[in-house]
């Protein structure tokens, strides 16, 4: 039998990632909370990553809406 050494979770995380170039993250309802305004990934977990490298928690992001293109 062969087994690889590589996870497979890291390729199935990757596949399920949705990248946006112009999305804005709201941290409320009322869309008055603006957490993040431009390029983003939407990780398989919730969380947020922005550009930066920062990542911004589930709790604290309401929804993502993306720029109609």
């Amino acid at each position: 039998m062969v087994m690889s050494t590589e996870s497979a979770w890291g390729k199935i995380a990757e596949e399920c990632v949705r990248e946006y170039q112009d999305a804005v993250v709201y941290g409320d309802r009322q869309q008055e909370v603006v957490l993040h305004d431009g390029a983003l990934r939407l990780l398989m977990s919730g969380w947020v990553e922005l550009p930066s490298g920062r990542l911004l928690s589930p709790d604290a992001v309401h929804h993502v809406d993306p720029a109609q293109e």
